[in-house]
């Protein structure tokens, strides 16, 4: 098996927002083993297309980094194609399909980048493929034993009445801030991303900043550390996370009921006063591989990590501190269940194989 790892070269992107330069190498896949081992499985032989290249996107976040090793080692291993993954930024992975510099993006999330997906799409070089995980959310959390209790933990609900965030103001003082008690504590978004603005209208928005302090946590770090240890010690905890995150694989956490997302009310003169709305990991691949590779294009149409195996996936990942591609035979063998139902039976097989 040949792989390889690499970095776009060439773009001619005329946005502003492609300005971003690309990063370094991603670690190739494991290789796989020796074919005598496919022999001994009885699993046939991959078809030579290795003539062929395919080239993943990865958009240097965790959920992407893995998907894009994953999918390459699957149409590595088990279609018979040459493949490379190559780090860009996620706009720029979007638009290298459009120039032809890039076959596969595992990870799009449309109501995010649906401005720059539209043009791409509209060019006829590229297309939707599936949906690479889902939901993708984010939202306001409270550890699920205020509300349920938890008796293996001997903790009793403190919140059993709850049901939405207009009933925050009556537990504000659970969520005491140490630096001023005569208000609870939120913890805010990460400084610097938009949910620090508009988690900030949110609250004006239902009336919580009468009760609640906006606390910036200075970083994610602090932001899921502290989750974690509120949830260890089985203390109160209100703030802004989302999902898929190792964090909600290590803790269990209730999202908050909000309205339903409404278009109408996104925005800073309305104080966003409902919920996120929630997105898909979306994969979107170039239309030439209709032709050039029909078999990993079905592949790529039946991919889908269910967000509860995400959140396991991406816990993994941070505790055992390994690159993932070094992750990629543990989730083969972990949920094999799952990703055989993506691929045809000989294909499954020569993966197995070599897994």
């Amino acid at each position: 098996m040949r792989r390889h790892t690499g970095v776009i070269v060439a773009m001619l992107l005329s946005v502003a927002l492609l300005a971003t330069t690309f990063a370094g190498c991603t670690p190739a896949a494991p290789e796989p083993a020796a074919p005598s081992g496919s022999e001994e499985s009885g699993a046939t032989p991959a078809p030579d297309n290795k003539g062929e290249t395919i080239v993943f996107a990865d958009v240097s976040w965790a959920a992407s980094t893995f998907m894009s090793n994953l999918a390459a080692y699957i149409t590595d291993v088990g279609y018979g194609y040459t493949t490379e993954v190559v780090t860009a930024a996620n706009v720029v992975a979007l638009k290298s399909i459009e120039t032809g510099d890039v076959d596969v993006h595992m990870d799009v999330e449309i109501r995010s980048i649906g401005e720059v997906y539209d043009e791409v799409v509209a060019t006829g070089k590229a297309e939707a493929l599936g949906v690479s995980y889902t939901p993708v959310w984010q939202g306001w959390l409270i550890p699920r034993y205020m509300v349920e209790g938890d008796a293996e933990r001997g903790i009793e609900a403190t919140m059993p009445d709850f049901k939405d965030v207009f009933d925050m103001e009556k537990y504000w003082e659970l969520f005491k801030d140490p630096e001023d008690p005569s208000k609870g504590r939120f913890l805010n978004c990460v400084p610097g991303w938009q949910c620090e603005t508009t988690n900030t209208l949110k609250m004006e928005a239902y009336g919580l900043d009468e009760y609640f302090n906006i606390v910036s946590p200075g970083s994610d770090t602090v932001l899921s550390t502290s989750m974690v240890s509120a949830f260890e010690k089985g203390e109160p905890w209100f703030g802004y996370y989302w999902a898929p995150s190792w964090v909600l694989g290590m803790t269990d956490m209730i999202k908050i009921p909000e309205p339903e997302f409404d278009e109408a009310l996104w925005n800073e003169e309305s104080k966003y006063a409902c919920a996120y709305s929630v997105d898909d990991g979306n994969i979107v691949g170039a239309t030439s591989l209709q032709q050039r590779a029909p078999e990993v294009r079905e592949f790529l149409i039946k991919f889908n990590i269910p967000s509860q195996n995400m959140d396991e996936l991406l816990l993994y990942l941070h505790e055992s501190g390994k690159d993932a591609n070094e992750v990629v035979p543990w989730f083969l063998t972990r949920y094999e269940d799952l990703w055989t139902t993506w691929v045809p039976a000989d294909v499954a097989e020569r993966i197995k194989a070599a897994s």
